[in-house]
């Protein structure tokens, strides 16, 4: 036989398209879908990303911003950033604030100078400038609300509060604050008032937990990132104990950047996981498609084709379809960032077409086609022509291994596949977990599948018709049994993952507070006060328990001798180096610690400065017993060796810390406090409110932060978070549906002439409706199940693997997710053959 030329099987490809579209239209469907999922993804990712670029100095309130925790710049610093520019301060930190009434509020506050902001406009309601609003009239000062404070305190605008030691008027709310973006998650609204205001209230005490930026906008000259990355290294130069974090317009808010990156990926990776789903529906339409076309495979063969010529006629015309689904695919992830903005959400979008990104997601689609279409173009390829005039309805096993060839080809195309995704995943540990887990259940469902025919084909001669018919379609050749599991299965496993681990992060921030979790914390006690607000505490809340410990903030600046800007840590441990972390020192191991390596120091201790880390960020940081780590505390570096590892129980809620040094280490330091108080079991929102009162009265400068609060705002943060996780999983469980629709009108043929004969040998529409509903119930609530099992186990390991928490299996949500997905297999498949059974006898009898 002579070889196909390209150019004749291209045209043979196009003359057999004419014939339309039939058959594959959830072929297109699932490409389209996926791809649209993927590229949507990664085009507002991109939108994202571009806008905090774009935006960068308006976020970041300048060209430069320096930030120092817990003490203002010196005169040299101050200096030194004078001279490169317009200079504004300002100092966030949380406070609290007192109506008339007694009534209080954790607030996060905002002091700024006159020169705020540098960049952008700071919109209030009325409209008044800042000056207007934080000015001083007699003995009252201005300030500028989040209109979620006034609701909270139920007051009307003009309304005063006490803040320390002043009183304030909120003379307007905030309408949108331009560096927004960039002060991360609070957990109270937001309150600005003027530099003025925040020196007379009394909150500044020695050790103060207060955040300082210096914003520095450069001359129209000196604007260039050359200028920007010129200062940052004379700053790090001229003052290398400084201890400032300096950030430039390049990464203005590179905490909310890097979670942008991590949440592309995770939902990429959901995606892919439809657009995966979404293959198998490329197989049952392309195995469809040979099937239909038996007579005209025959007709080329008899000519004089071959198998491979056969194949790369029918891989052309695959090929093309995918690429016509990927095209609206692509066009609708493109529109995606454009919809979004038109919804006016306070994020910093800069919608645009990414070519790379979209061309990513078109690869994907095309990968995707083609390692699920070989499989059954392979079979093709060996199909002898007498069977195919002859069988007109066996069909083969749906995994019939074709020639090496196309495994090989198949192996090829999925390794490519696998290797662009790891290739372009932010964190590619993740992306190779999601690799090995997706090849795990692919194989499992594919086992569930076999068992479930295995044990059909055994089972016992049962005396019912109905169930004897049941389970028969489990096993025949050509059963739907593997599309339905492997459809509906991995669905519901992504489906079920999701749900467990939203499940178990409301219960955790929103639901159930450990059994220990204390009730307040307590932050800013001055050390003039302790004693003081000890005793106040135990008057007030006899039988809870209080546990103070001191409290400074430093900043890592180098581990064994490299500089912190030079470790390469894993993505769960890069935030121990972002910023400044709490840090305390203790003559014995805290509550909640457990040592695991090293010894600790003696109470007694007297020498060189020694510290305990955390196990896992020690590890993380490549750091062992022995080594040095460098810690800049109020602008001084401070050397200590590593004494001990420990492990810490975070989901108490109690007081941990990462780093824990030896007491003579801060000798003569300015010193505050922070402080925990658990109420005895059966203490309601009344007394705790009134504490809450009774604090800010006593101690202004105390800030009360209840801990069912302070869950509730990462709960939120965490609700809005998993939209877009549900959404796309939402996605998958879609594409499910069309898969097995697909499944089904695939098999509808042979669903025909199995009615006809069943009703020409007396069976009823009934009992063959009960016979297909127990079918499809079957296969359906095997794949619920495995997705049940697997999906659990999923969320568990990302629960307690990766983000380190608890896993509680939470049956409700996770059991009526797994029945909807048997009710839908069970319906669609119904509907099907709903329309089978319709069919008239007499004209499908005459043609067999």
């Amino acid at each position: 036989m002579r070889r196909l030329r390209p150019i004749v099987a291209a045209r043979m490809a196009a003359r057999e398209m004419r014939g339309g579209l039939r058959g594959f239209y959830v072929f297109i469907v699932c490409i389209l879908l996926g791809v649209a999922a993927i590229a949507g993804v990664n085009a507002v990712a991109a939108a994202l990303i571009e806008g905090l670029a774009r935006e960068g100095r308006t976020i970041l309130g300048g060209d430069l911003a320096f930030i120092l925790s817990l003490r203002e710049a010196r005169a040299a610093e101050l200096a030194f950033l004078k001279n490169q520019g317009e200079v504004s301060r300002l100092g966030t930190l949380r406070a609290t604030v007192r109506t008339t009434q007694g009534e209080a509020a954790l607030v996060e506050l905002k002091a700024v100078d006159s020169f705020h902001p540098l960049y952008g406009v700071v919109a209030l309601e009325p409209t008044l400038s800042l000056a207007q609003a934080l000015g001083r009239e007699g003995d009252v000062y201005g300030a500028a609300a989040d209109p979620a404070l006034l609701a909270r305190l139920g007051l009307p605008l003009g309304a005063q509060l006490t803040l320390g030691s002043v009183q304030i008027q909120v003379r307007a709310t905030i309408e949108s604050e331009p560096d927004k973006l960039s002060s991360g998650i609070g957990f109270g609204p937001r309150l600005i008032v003027g530099d003025e205001t925040l020196r007379a209230s009394g909150l500044l005490q020695p050790g103060s937990i207060v955040r300082w930026q210096y914003r520095v906008r450069l001359p129209v000259s000196k604007q260039s990132e050359a200028s920007v990355l010129a200062v940052t290294a004379a700053a790090q130069q001229m003052f290398p104990e400084a201890g400032w974090e300096i950030r430039s317009r390049s990464r203005a808010a590179p905490s909310l950047q890097q979670n942008i990156v991590r949440f592309t990926q995770y939902l990429t990776l959901v995606g892919l996981t439809a657009l995966l789903i979404g293959g198998i529906g490329v197989g049952n339409a392309v195995k469809a498609h040979l099937d239909r076309r038996r007579r005209v495979i025959a007709t080329f063969k008899c000519l004089g084709a071959t198998g491979a010529g056969v194949a790369a006629i029918y891989l052309m015309q695959v090929m093309v379809l995918a690429c016509l689904a990927a095209i609206p695919g692509l066009a609708l992830g493109a529109a995606l960032p454009f919809i979004v903005a038109a919804f006016d959400l306070p994020l910093p979008l800069a919608p645009a077409l990414s070519g790379d990104r979209l061309a990513l997601a078109f690869v994907y689609g095309m990968l995707v086609a083609a390692a699920f279409a070989l499989w059954p173009l392979g079979r093709a390829h060996d199909l002898p022509v007498s069977a195919l005039f002859r069988d007109e309805i066996a069909q083969e096993g749906n995994w019939a291994r074709p020639r090496l060839r196309y495994a090989v080809a198949t192996g090829v195309v999925l390794a490519l596949l696998i290797g662009l995704g790891v290739a372009t995943a932010y964190d590619r540990r993740i992306a190779i977990i999601f690799v090995i887990a997706a090849a795990a259940v692919f194989v499992l469902l594919r086992l569930v599948a076999q068992l479930i025919m295995l044990a059909a084909r055994r089972a016992p001669h049962l005396r019912s018709p109905v169930l004897r018919l049941a389970v028969a379609n489990l096993h025949r050749p050509g059963a739907l049994t593997p599309s339905v599991v492997l459809s509906l299965g991995l669905g519901l496993v992504l489906l079920v993952t999701v749900i467990a681990i939203e499940g178990n992060l409301r219960r955790q921030f929103l639901s159930a507070l450990p059994e220990h979790a204390p009730t307040f914390y307590f932050i800013d006690i001055p050390a003039s006060e302790t004693n003081r607000f000890e005793e106040f505490i135990r008057a007030h809340a006899p039988g809870g328990v209080l546990q103070r410990v001191p409290m400074l903030r430093g900043r890592i600046v180098a581990a064994n001798g490299i500089p912190a800007e030079e470790i390469k840590p894993p993505p769960d441990v890069a935030w121990a180096l972002q910023s400044d972390r709490g840090i305390t020192f203790s003559d014995a191991l805290p509550a909640g610690s457990q040592l695991v390596e090293g010894e600790w120091w003696p109470r007694d201790y007297a020498g060189a400065p020694l510290v305990s880390f955390e196990k896992r960020i020690a590890d993380g940081l490549g750091l062992k017993v022995g080594e040095i780590v460098t810690v800049n505390v109020l602008g001084r570096n401070i050397t200590a060796k590593l004494a001990n590892l420990r492990s810490v129980d975070w989901q108490s809620l109690g007081i941990n810390f990462v780093m824990v040094f030896s007491p003579n280490t801060f000798i003569g330091a300015p010193v505050t406090s922070i402080a925990t108080l658990s109420y005895p079991a059966g203490s309601t929102r009344l007394q705790e409110g009134g504490l809450m009162r009774a604090v800010a009265a006593e101690f202004p400068g105390v800030s009360a932060l209840r801990v069912r609060d302070l869950l509730d705002a990462v709960g939120q943060t965490v609700t809005t978070l998993t939209y877009g996780i549900r959404a796309a999983s939402a996605l998958t469980l879609i594409l499910a549906a069309c898969v097995l629709g697909g499944a089904l009108a695939a098999s509808q043929r042979q669903r025909i002439y199995d009615a006809v004969i069943l009703k020409t040998l007396g069976a009823t529409r009934m009992r063959l409706l009960a016979a297909y509903a127990l079918e499809y119930l079957a296969s359906g609530a095997a794949a619920a199940v495995f997705g049940l099992l697997a999906g659990a186990a999923a969320a568990a390991f990302v629960l307690t693997r990766l983000m380190h928490l608890s896993f509680v299996f939470i049956p409700g949500p996770l059991l009526l997710s797994c029945a909807l997905g048997t009710l839908i297999t069970v319906l669609l498949g119904l509907v099907g053959t709903f329309r089978a059974l319709g069919h008239k006898p007499a004209p499908i009898l005459r043609n067999l």
